[in-house]
This record gives C-alpha cells, sequence and structure tokens, in this order.
C-alpha cells in the first residue's frame, strides 16, 4: 500500500515536473512576445502594486515625523468613523447615484452608434461621423469644464441666450444641484462615445459576411439583420465591457466633478472621490482619507467578482 503510494506521489512529481519544463519551453520559444509584455507588466509593478505598500496606513494613525512602519496601529477605527459619520450616507448617494445614472445613459450609447455606423453605405459620410464623435476624446476634462461654463453662462452663454430669446429666464446652470448629475452624464456621453464606438465597430468587423448574406436570402430587412445578426455577434464584447464597468462603478471621475464642484451644488457633487481628496490633500487626515479610498475598492473588487459570476453562468462569458 505504501509503495503504491508513494509511485503515484512519484508520478505527480514527474508530472508537474515534466509541466514546468515544457511551460520554460514554450517561454524559451516565445521569448519576443514576453519581452514585448516586459514594459507593461513593469508599469503594473511599479505604479499600481508597489504603492499597496502605503494602504497599511489606513489602519494606522499615520505620522509623518514616524513614518509608514513606525506609526501607530488603530484597527479599524477610521473605518468606523467614516460609518459613523452625518454624512456618510449622503456621499454613498451620490456617489452610487452618478454611478448608476452615467452607466446606464451612456453604456448603450455606443453600441447604437456603432450598430448605426456599421449600415452606413457612404464611406466618406461614415469616416466624417467617426471623426467628429471621436474628437471630443482628445480634449481633456479641464477644458470640458470650461467649455460647459462658457456655453451656459447666465450673462454671455449661448443657451442662456436662446433660453431668453425665446422668452425664458436665465438659468444657473452650473450653480444648480438639479442640473449637476445631467450635465455631468450628458457631457461624459459627448466626450467618450466616440472612443467606446471604435471598440463596437471592431467586433462589428469581425462578423461573417456569410450570416448578413444567408439573412438576406431569407428576405430580412436591416433591423432584423441587426438584431438577429449583429447585436448577437457582439454580445461577448458587450458583455466584458459591462463588467468591466460594473467593476468601476464606485470609481466616478474625480477630476471633472471636482472641477464641476461649487459651493452651491455641493449636496450633489460631493462624491467619494472629492471627499477622500479633501480630507487627504486639503485637511491632510492622511489615514482617515487612505481608509475611505481602500472601501471604495473592496466595493468595487465584490461589484466585478459578483458581476462576473452572474455573466458567466448566464451567458458563458467572463473575464476567467
Amino acid at each position: 500500500m505504501e509503495a503504491s503510494e508513494r509511485y503515484a506521489q512519484k508520478e505527480k512529481r514527474d508530472a508537474k515536473a515534466a509541466k514546468g519544463n515544457r511551460t520554460w519551453v514554450k517561454i524559451r520559444q516565445n521569448y519576443e512576445l514576453y519581452l514585448f509584455l516586459l514594459p507593461a507588466v513593469a508599469i503594473y509593478l511599479v505604479f499600481k502594486y508597489y504603492p499597496m505598500y502605503g494602504v497599511q496606513i489606513a489602519f494606522k494613525e499615520f505620522r509623518a515625523s514616524k513614518g509608514i512602519w513606525g506609526s501607530e496601529w488603530v484597527g479599524f477605527e477610521h473605518f468606523i468613523r467614516f460609518f459613523e459619520a452625518y454624512n456618510f450616507w449622503s456621499i454613498m448617494e451620490n456617489t452610487i447615484l452618478l454611478s448608476l445614472y452615467s452607466l446606464v445613459c451612456s453604456f448603450p450609447v455606443p453600441i447604437i452608434v456603432a450598430l448605426m455606423l456599421n449600415q452606413m453605405l457612404a464611406k466618406r459620410y461614415k469616416k466624417f461621423v467617426q471623426t467628429v464623435i471621436y474628437a471630443p476624446h482628445f480634449i481633456s476634462t479641464v477644458v470640458l469644464v470650461g467649455m460647459l461654463g462658457v456655453f451656459l453662462s447666465p450673462n454671455s452663454g449661448i443657451v442662456n441666450h436662446i433660453i431668453t430669446y425665446f422668452g425664458g429666464d436665465p438659468v444657473l446652470f452650473m450653480a444648480d444641484e438639479g442640473w449637476f448629475r445631467p450635465l455631468y452624464i450628458l457631457s461624459g456621453i459627448w466626450q467618450e462615445t466616440g472612443f467606446a464606438t471604435i471598440i463596437y465597430l471592431a467586433a462589428l468587423s469581425g462578423v461573417n459576411p456569410e450570416l448578413h448574406e444567408a439573412a438576406v436570402m431569407d428576405g430580412a430587412n436591416k433591423w432584423k439583420r441587426i438584431k438577429h445578426v449583429d447585436i448577437p455577434s457582439i454580445l461577448p464584447t458587450i458583455i466584458i465591457l459591462l463588467v468591466l464597468a460594473m467593476g468601476n462603478i464606485m470609481s466616478v471621475g474625480f477630476e471633472k466633478a471636482y472641477l464641476m464642484q461649487s459651493d452651491l451644488n455641493y449636496a450633489v457633487s460631493n462624491i467619494i472621490p472629492t471627499y477622500v481628496y479633501e480630507l487627504g490633500i486639503q485637511k491632510a487626515q492622511y489615514s482617515f482619507s487612505a481608509a475611505i479610498g481602500l472601501f471604495n475598492s473592496i466595493i468595487n473588487v465584490v461589484l466585478l467578482v459578483t458581476v462576473n459570476r452572474v455573466a458567466k453562468k448566464l451567458t458563458e462569458t467572463s473575464l476567467w
């Protein structure tokens, strides 16, 4: 009995060693590809993984004079302090609502635009439209918010000029709480739709033309071809991007929210990223802000894993 067990263990070790040898053989055969990956891996190690060393200050009372290791451990004190803060629920509500509204409103737009562009026969017009909708992606967030301020100014903005021309009163768009989320979402759709459309157009270019030919032979019009050929073909791409979007649902763009924030719309524009900036940079509460940021990241990870599992069960398409 012992001899058979030793033989089985020996076979396992030999199989493991053979598998390791095959792996190294494949690496040596394709070393050029791994060299191409090396810069990306180095960037992630330096800028993504190494900074995780500092996350421990979320569980400490950080003192710059003592350093990270020398600071006193306080456990979950900062997390409890955040959960018990008077503005905890308002910050969470602002973050979740802004994220959900942005996802629901902006996610389908590139898909619709890509499907429409894919049906265009005039190549010149198609390229012109692609260029027009893709160009805003290169505009920086600072410039974008500046443009919003110029166009929506109550005194000189073109939008308010149109409103007053038709007998209305000027609207303080940038200072009104009710307009913060619509402006944030609509400006995001205008700026990012073109970039996301490229991904779906690339997926549509891989659709087998024979499927469309067969659909035409069966009498399918353009709408039916989109419904029964194009959408099912790009569905895996849609699901992957949706999973990634859900994994970042709590990571609302800090820069634009902060630039659009003012004392008048602070009640709805104060989200987790801007709150972390306010505490960590402006008030130097490093440990408290690190705890809030870590809490936010944990929620994103949980959402990513959960949505990925649900997508895998329902569609057999997932990130892993």
